[in-house]
C-alpha cells in the first residue's frame, strides 16, 4: 500500500525581474493506493501531476506531508523502497548509442538482478512489450513508439512492486498504446500497485480502478470513474472534469 498524506510542494519563482513569489505546485494532497489497484492521477498540463509523482518516486522532497510504502518511509528505508519502484517520466533520456539489449543488461546490473536470471527476465519483458524485432537495434535508430517501449522495459527488469507512470502513452500510435495499457492491466493482476498519470481521460476511464482529479495543485475529486460520472451527472470523465472546474480551464 502507498499512502500519501497531506503532501504539499512549494516553489519560488520570479514575479518580475526583481521580485520573487511563492507558489504551490501541489497543495495538501492525500490518498492511498492498495495492492492490485490502478490509480489514475488526472488533470491538464500544469495541474501538478508530475510534481506529485516525483515526490512519490523520491526525486523531490515534499515541503510538507508524508509518503509511505507498506509502512516504509524514505527517511528510514530509501534504498529498499527505490529497489521496488518503476518510475517512468515522459522526458527520460536513454543512452541512444546502446542497443535495447545492452540497456536492459545495464539496468539488470544496476538493480542487482541475479546473473543467472537476467537473460530470462529480458526475454520475458521483450515478449510482453513485443520488442523482439528491434531488441538488438541501437536506440538512436528506433521510432517514437519503439523508444517508449524500451523506456518502459528498463523499468520492468527488476520486477518492481510499485509502478509510477507519468504520461506513459503520450505520442504513441494506437497499437503501441494498447500494448502498454494491456501490460499495465496484467501487472495489476499480479497484485502490483500502479499510479498512472495522464491527461487522456478516456484512457484512464478504461484502465483505472479509481481516479484522483487534480487542478491547479489541488484534488478536486476522487472515486471510481462510475462514481465520479454519477456525481457530476455526466457520461465520461472528460465532461466530469469540466463540470467540476465550472467549465473553464484557465492556463497560467
Amino acid at each position: 500500500m502507498i499512502v500519501v498524506e497531506h503532501v504539499t510542494k512549494k516553489f519560488e519563482r520570479f514575479k518580475n525581474k526583481k521580485e520573487k513569489e511563492e507558489f504551490y505546485a501541489d497543495n495538501d494532497i492525500s490518498f492511498q493506493a492498495n495492492d492490485g489497484e490502478i490509480i489514475g492521477i488526472l488533470g491538464p498540463n500544469g495541474a501538478g501531476k508530475t510534481t506529485l509523482l516525483r515526490m512519490i518516486a523520491g526525486i523531490l522532497k515534499p515541503t510538507k506531508g508524508t509518503i509511505t510504502f507498506d509502512k516504509m518511509t524514505y527517511a528510514d528505508q530509501e534504498i529498499e523502497i527505490k529497489k521496488q519502484i518503476a518510475y517512468l517520466s515522459g522526458n527520460t533520456k536513454l543512452y541512444d548509442t546502446l542497443t535495447c539489449y545492452e540497456l536492459l543488461k545495464m539496468c539488470c546490473d544496476i538493480y542487482k538482478v541475479k546473473k543467472d536470471s537476467q537473460e530470462k527476465r529480458i526475454k520475458e519483458v521483450t515478449k510482453v512489450l513485443k520488442m523482439e524485432s528491434f531488441l538488438y537495434n541501437k536506440i538512436a535508430n528506433l521510432s517514437t513508439g519503439q523508444t517508449q517501449k524500451v523506456n518502459i522495459a528498463r523499468c520492468l527488469v527488476h520486477n518492481p512492486k510499485y509502478y509510477i507512470l507519468d504520461e506513459a502513452t503520450t505520442g504513441l500510435d494506437i497499437i503501441s498504446s494498447q500494448i502498454i495499457l494491456d501490460f499495465i492491466k496484467k501487472e495489476k493482476l499480479k497484485n502490483k500497485i500502479i499510479l498512472y498519470s495522464t491527461h487522456y481521460m478516456e484512457e484512464a476511464e478504461n484502465i483505472c480502478d479509481r481516479v484522483i482529479m487534480i487542478n491547479k495543485g489541488k484534488v478536486i475529486e476522487t472515486g471510481t470513474p462510475k462514481e465520479i460520472k454519477k456525481k457530476t451527472k455526466t457520461t465520461n470523465l472528460r465532461d466530469a472534469f469540466f463540470s467540476l472546474i465550472g467549465g473553464n480551464l484557465d492556463e497560467e
